[in-house]
């Protein structure tokens, strides 16, 4: 793969610096790549990719940590967030307390892929520090366009694919956010005071914030509820397309089990209260997810004369 142009030198490459002292900055929430609601670098992937992969989650799981401490004023989250969006620039090389930036930066010089997917999830969670209320789905959207169409984007820059799969992979990424936020938004509401429902659609069932705050989701905010579902289904069945038009097989693979797993969440939000209950999919709704998004690669690119073991 060529190198893109990612505004890093490789003199930056080789810096070591202490470990300990990234803590500064940082503040680990303790969760990891088995605690998402999603695979991350799972198996599928192709091996020589998956500690970029890893590379690229820490920087991010470091980064969304920040913007979720309850305990950190605005204004220093946003300073913090700032100095990683600098140290993955390379604006800035040297400091310890930006290793994971620095990691991923030299990841992504390694691989060609250019750093402006890293540096939009800092404008993400900038944007989390001060921004507590969505007006409507589009404003929703542009927010998913900075959360979660960068990792997306990330992956289909680092498998060398087209940037055509942008859009298909964009909604399937947006996707898993939306469903994100609705298995979360009680916790959201209760903890951060953030309400990722569109308030427009609040205010037309008569739903009002605080019903977040309850034990179960009132009938109004049932209403809420679906209508976000109806939307992230729709975002689905555009995402529907990007396992075809993907050239590398595992990843592939990977994203028709995620597509999969999306739908069979959304299912299980529309049949579940997730103020009631924590809503997730148990091993055995993840392994039919697998097997079937796997098997429908499988025929596709039978069906097509593709190899299977290309990667």
């Amino acid at each position: 793969m060529q190198h893109a142009n990612t505004g890093v030198s490789p003199v930056h490459t080789s810096f070591e610096y202490p470990m300990a002292e990234s803590v500064a900055i940082e503040t680990p929430s303790g969760k990891a790549a088995a605690d998402e609601n999603f695979p991350v670098g799972s198996w599928l992937l192709p091996a020589r990719l998956r500690p970029h992969i890893a590379t690229f989650y820490a920087y991010a799981r470091a980064i969304d940590d920040i913007a979720d401490n309850p305990n950190l004023e605005p204004a220093d989250k946003i300073a913090r967030l700032d100095g990683f969006a600098g140290a993955v620039s390379g604006l800035d090389t040297a400091d310890p307390a930006f290793r994971k930036a620095h990691e991923i930066r030299r990841s992504l010089f390694e691989t060609g892929v250019p750093h402006r997917h890293c540096v939009d999830l800092t404008r993400a969670f900038k944007q989390d520090a001060v921004k507590l209320r969505y007006d409507d789905w589009d404003d929703l959207m542009g927010y998913c366009n900075l959360s979660a169409a960068p990792v997306g984007r990330y992956l289909v820059d680092l498998h060398g694919e087209s940037a055509t799969a942008y859009p298909a992979s964009d909604a399937l990424c947006n996707a898993l956010q939306v469903l994100n936020h609705l298995q979360d938004c009680g916790d959201d509401y209760r903890d951060l005071n953030r309400v990722y429902l569109p308030r427009d659609w609040m205010a037309a069932a008569g739903a009002g914030v605080e019903a977040l705050g309850e034990n179960r989701s009132t009938p109004a905010l049932r209403r809420v509820l679906d209508l976000c579902l109806d939307a992230t289904d729709g975002l689905l069945r555009q995402a529907g397309g990007l396992p075809g038009q993907l050239r590398n097989f595992r990843f592939a693979m990977e994203a028709a089990v995620i597509v999969a797993v999306a739908h069979k969440l959304s299912a299980e939000l529309r049949r579940r209260d997730p103020l009631a209950e924590r809503v997730v999919l148990g091993k055995a709704q993840f392994a039919a997810c697998a097997a079937r998004g796997i098997g429908r690669v499988l025929f596709r690119r039978r069906r097509r004369g593709l190899s299977d073991g290309a990667e």
